[in-house]
């Protein structure tokens, strides 16, 4: 996938500080409330909360100047709630304050938060029993914010230094702390937050002095969980505790217990059910080297690097402890063979547990140790790559290895442990790992490798001299520079840049280190194409980089598993080697050449897409005796690749790749010479990509053919390939129909008029040679305005006006295509490429009217006219990439006809003012900026009936999105009108007369009628018709739709069309002057002889003559439409109440 994507923006400060603390002072009232309304409130507010704290998430540090202002008043309603607990409380009003609390917490960290929670001796008390309440807020299942919140607040207490035993009573001393223990260990088993707080809460109260006595007994605890219930959530739990305490408890207090933690740590290794689970892995690790620490001596002082300063003497800090004083433990040996083999998980978090404990144990051990640890750890590198013969050998499971490794370097290289004689060893790997990408399956895995090598090159860059990275800088500059331009992801180009600017600012080493350096910075490298096409480009004008770039595109890129990567690759040799074409040129078609004799296809297609860019950049070169001679040369290469390859139905993407290079490559001595050609079979190849169902190999074969036609003269060539798509395969059609487009026809006018011909019978449905097939039918379509396009200099000598018209027309014939299959609308497809073709077709003309005699011929303004009507017609259509491409092409015509005297556009200036405003975005897929000023087109007389019929269809959508803001902009605008008004464009009874006239053209199309009579319910639901009943030609209007809703209702077969009819007389019953012609059609729908009409209708008339008033009392048809069965088969006793329903609503 491309990162073309917009970056997040970055924020300078917490800007929303006074509207989020304005809502926060309305949800704490509304929590202190006392009814169900401000609980109501309170949630509200709570989301507002959310999602001003999710747009800082990645940038909460902002928030830290303002927390203790924010999170006070918080905890102060929290303690209050608590503190004044009564029954009527509501435990929802308390969870809500905790819940708010719990986000900050989770945007900040709770070591941030807890700090401001209320910390008295006395509050111990209150959140204990709060905690034991038996029934309690805090026991509601799904309170599990309020009881991490008090867990946290609990653990924060037992800081304080004071003795529980002061909240004992005499007779039963211990028990405070008993109950603090059975509360927290209560939610040691829980999987949510809950037990992250409960393990902090126990690992600090068995820290404290009067307390302390309780931990050989949680081990003892811990113990029996582990190796007898063998309990994942309990050992999880358990493990947490511990790992909270060997971390922040004194030493004197866990070292009496190594040895059990230590046997506590193989017990869980040892069961093969705990040991699956991923975060009981990562806790071991931490456990047992956080254990191994307290046996160690306290962090030593490393010769490390501080980078460039103004004071040498402050360059680096000096180890000034002897390694003979330190004592290593026994354990040290056999713990870390346990983290290496750690470095080797298939979890990440795990193998990154397992690097930083190896860093933190060889930070504390004597020098030549720790350099046996790193030469250990480098060693691991090499497991998977002995037997291996190159990087991309080497099996998937390599790369948790070579993640391990590489994060364990990366730790021990920021804190200085790796000295300068091992440098050249590790610098070699991670060069290697820079470029670790093994395939597996139809990806690849390696990312995470790449990723830590560079924080690896990074650490070095903090950590070690520039004198000892000297030797190095070259090479490392030139690796790091190529993988932020040629890496596949996005965060790894990133990752190398951010290495490369470390050892720039630090050490000044890299050659051109500024100036590479604002090349490929943070939002340079961001995407992947502008990485390939212009960074790498600008870099290559250094020569010192130039040279490693290509190595790598020529090795790496263009074998690369992702066509798309091989493509962006092919493209930036071209760009690098337009810096010195002869001589990159040649060397890089020697060095792709012996690709394509190899198996793989991935191979082959690198290497023709290299070759096909590489004759591009020759055809712009000088001299051109040269140039014709290198492209020959380039065209002879294709004979390497087989023929079987090629023209292999699996191989699309080599067939597609050799087309190209036919297309880039070809010359006139290969085609007036075919017996002498170096490829003689390139003609079958263009061909078989011609007979190929694949879009890809089509287009290509399309661009091959017109390269080919420049050349010669193809006359009979189209005719064959035109006799073939006749009677040939939907595929050929599709094929021939867009190669058709793409020939040169001013050397054989001939070839013109047979494929004019060929089109125009293609897109004639009610032609016997119209296709069926709707992709070839679109492609001839495109094809049309491109032929236009290409023979426009010679336009009146070989594009008679009558033909020119007939193009038009299809176009305008083509917008009326809403073919369906079960595939969806696919005739947008052909409305789209018409209303493309229309809006080409007319800019070809309009642009070179002084140039073309008797323009207007060609383009007459009625057919202008009705090109303009149908574009906007699609463009309020129901289909959101319809509309915006008629937006578009809308927009491009508007200047055109502004300049042209004889094709002006009706409405032009209202046009600009709706569609062409600076201040706003343009997006007609967007429908509800569209329709509010789509209607205001109705006041255009010309174009009024197409849009219409547009607003009208999108009324009828099923897509929500769609048809609320065309209803809401159509009742809106009718509202605006007045009943009747000749001073005005438009009016009431205008509209409703258009709406009408649709209907009476189209009586027996149910895609037309169904429609319109949608459009009428939404109007006389709005009440937007009611003035009409006091107009004459208003009130002859809706008798005319009440004729049409009417008639053979009992005849009808579609139910949508009859429910349509339905709601019409059903809204119609409101005006008197109807009512009783509405009343005396209303049994033939509660009649119907369908079950779901009457139904309907009887629902339907009962929410009428509930909501409106009808004029007349109808509790009495009420209660008929409520107590009658419609839906049984009694239609005697059905046909009575209906008869008497409509009796009572026809009024006296």
């Amino acid at each position: 996938m491309d990162e073309d994507q917009s970056e997040r923006t970055l924020l300078a400060a917490f800007t929303k500080y006074d509207e989020f603390s304005s809502i926060q002072r309305n949800f704490l009232d509304a929590c202190g409330g006392d009814k169900q309304e401000d609980i109501d409130n309170a949630k509200r507010l709570l989301i507002k909360l959310t999602s001003i704290l999710a747009e800082y998430q990645e940038q909460s540090y902002l928030l830290d100047p303002f927390l203790e202002s924010l999170v006070d008043p918080v905890v102060v309603q929290l303690k209050k709630s608590i503190t004044n607990l009564n029954a009527s409380e509501s435990s929802q009003r308390i969870g809500l304050v905790a819940h708010l609390l719990y986000l900050y917490i989770n945007f900040r960290g709770y070591k941030s938060i807890t700090r401001f929670f209320p910390h008295e001796i006395a509050d111990l008390s209150v959140a204990l029993d709060f905690l034991l309440l038996p029934d309690g807020p805090a026991q509601v299942t799904w309170q599990w914010h309020l009881r991490y919140v008090m867990l946290l607040w609990m653990s924060l207490i037992c800081m304080l230094p004071f003795d529980l035993a002061q909240f004992d009573d005499p007779k039963s001393i211990g028990k405070t702390a008993s109950d603090v223990e059975t509360v927290a260990k209560s939610y040691l088993s829980r999987a949510g937050v809950e037990r992250q707080g409960a393990a902090i809460l126990l690992a600090r109260l068995y820290s404290r002095k009067d307390t302390n006595v309780k931990f050989p007994l949680f081990l003892d605890w811990t113990k029996d969980t582990v190796i007898q219930l063998d309990d994942l959530f309990q050992t999880i739990g358990a493990l947490q505790v511990l790992c909270e305490l060997t971390k922040s408890a004194p030493a004197h207090q866990v070292l009496p217990f190594v040895r059990e933690l230590f046997n506590i740590t193989s017990a869980v290794g040892a069961s093969t059910r705990l040991a699956s689970n991923t975060l009981i892995r990562k806790l071991r690790i931490k456990l047992v080297s956080r254990t191994l620490l307290r046996l160690m001596p306290a962090k030593r002082k490393r010769i490390r690097s501080k980078g460039k300063t103004l004071r040498t003497d402050s360059n680096a800090v000096i180890d000034d402890e002897s390694d003979e004083d330190i004592d290593v433990p026994n354990e040290v040996e056999n713990i870390l063979e346990d983290l290496l083999k750690a470095l080797q998980d298939r979890d990440t978090v795990v193998r990154y547990s397992a690097a930083k404990a190896v860093a933190r144990i060889s930070e504390r051990l004597p020098s030549d140790f720790s350099e046996q640890v790193l030469d250990n750890v480098i060693q691991l590198f090499s497991i998977h790559s002995m037997a291996a013969a190159s990087m991309y050998d080497m099996p998937a499971i390599a790369e948790y290895t070579w993640h391990g490794t590489s994060l364990a370097c990366a730790e021990m290289a920021r804190r200085g442990l790796v000295p300068d004689d091992r440098l050249g060893e590790l610098i070699g790997w991670m060069r290697k790992a820079l470029y670790f990408d093994i395939r597996k399956g139809a990806h690849s895995v390696g990312s995470s490798v790449r990723d830590a090598a560079s924080y690896v090159l990074w650490s070095l860059a903090r950590a070690q001299s520039p004198e000892a990275l000297y030797p190095h800088a070259t090479g490392l500059a030139q690796t790091l520079v190529t993988v932020s331009c040629f890496d596949r992801e996005v965060h790894i180009r990133r990752a190398a840049s951010a290495a490369f600017q470390e050892f720039v600012g630090r050490t000044n080493l890299f050659p051109h280190g500024i100036d590479i350096l604002r090349k490929t910075d943070f939002y340079a490298v961001g995407t992947r194409r502008n990485a390939f096409s212009i960074v790498a480009v600008e870099v290559a004008e250094h020569d010192v980089y130039r040279q490693s770039l290509l190595d790598h595109l020529l090795t790496v890129t263009v074998r690369h598993w992702d066509p798309a990567m091989r493509k962006l690759g092919a493209q930036a040799i071209r760009n690098i080697c337009q810096l010195d074409l002869w001589k990159l040129g040649q060397e890089c078609i020697e060095r792709v050449t012996p690709y394509l004799t190899f198996v793989d296809s991935a191979d082959i297609h690198g290497a023709l897409l290299t070759l096909t860019e590489l004759a591009i950049a020759y055809k712009g070169a000088e001299p051109q005796d040269r140039v014709e001679f290198k492209l020959r040369e380039l065209f002879s290469l294709l004979s390497k690749v087989s023929p079987s390859t090629i023209q292999s139905i699996r191989n699309e993407l080599i067939t597609s790749a050799a087309c190209h290079l036919i297309a880039s490559s070809i010359t006139l001595p290969e085609i007036e010479q075919p017996t002498r050609s170096s490829v003689p079979h390139w003609r079958s190849i263009i061909d078989f990509a011609l007979k190929s169902a694949v879009v890809l190999v089509q287009e290509s074969a399309a661009d091959a053919m017109a390269a080919v036609s420049v050349l010669m003269d193809c006359n009979a060539q189209v005719e064959r390939f035109i006799q073939e798509a006749k009677s040939g395969t939907a595929a050929l059609q599709q094929s021939v129909c867009r190669m058709l487009g793409g020939l040169d026809y001013n050397s054989h006018p001939e070839a013109l008029k047979i494929a004019l011909a060929f089109l125009l019978a293609c897109v004639d449905r009610s032609a016997p040679t119209g296709l069926k097939n709707v992709e070839a039918r679109r492609n001839a379509y495109y094809s049309l305005p491109r032929i236009i396009q290409n023979v426009l200099p010679r336009l009146r000598e070989v594009f008679p006006p009558e033909i020119a018209i007939a193009v038009f027309s299809s176009f305008l014939s083509g917008l009326e295509d809403y073919s369906t299959d079960e595939r969806g609308d696919v005739g947008s497809w052909i409305r789209i490429a018409c209303v493309k073709g229309i809006a080409d077709y007319s800019t070809a003309i309009i642009s070179n009217a002084s140039t073309i005699s008797q323009g207007e011929e060609y383009l007459p303004l009625v057919k202008f006219h009705e090109g303009i009507a149908g574009i906007l017609k699609q463009g309020v259509e129901r289909l959101d990439n319809v509309r915006q491409q008629a937006g578009e092409q809308l927009l491009r015509l508007l200047p055109l006809s502004s300049h042209a005297t004889a094709w002006q556009i009706h409405g032009e200036g209202l046009m600009r003012e709706l569609f062409s405003s600076d201040k706003e975005e343009i997006s007609w897929s967007d429908s509800a900026w569209l329709f509010p000023r789509a209607v205001k087109l109705l006041t255009i007389k010309e174009y009024r009936h197409a849009v219409l019929s547009g607003l009208v269809l999108s009324v009828s959508s099923k897509t929500d999105s769609t048809q609320r803001p065309v209803c809401a902009s159509l009742i809106a605008y009718a509202h605006g009108l007045s009943v009747r008004d000749e001073a005005v464009e438009y009016d009431l009874n205008r509209l409703a007369t258009d709406l009408l006239a649709q209907a009476k053209r189209n009586l027996a199309l149910n895609s037309i009628v169904i429609p319109v009579l949608q459009t009428f319910n939404v109007l006389l639901d709005a009440d937007a018709f009611e003035l009409l009943e006091e107009d004459t030609d208003g009130l002859k209007s809706l008798h005319s739709l009440l004729s049409i809703c009417a008639r053979n209702v009992t005849k009808i077969k579609n139910v949508q069309r009859i429910v349509a009819s339905m709601k019409v007389v059903a809204n119609l019953l409101t005006m008197s002057s109807l009512r009783a012609a509405c009343a005396s059609h209303l049994p033939a729908f509660l009649g119907h002889q369908y079950p779901k009409i009457r139904s309907d209708t009887a629902e339907t008339l009962y929410l009428v003559l509930q909501s409106k008033d009808v004029g007349i009392e109808t509790d009495e048809a009420e209660e008929i439409l409520l107590e009658t069965e419609w839906s049984s088969d009694n239609m005697d006793v059905i046909r009575e109440a209906a008869e008497r329903c409509a009796g009572l609503l026809k009024g006296p």
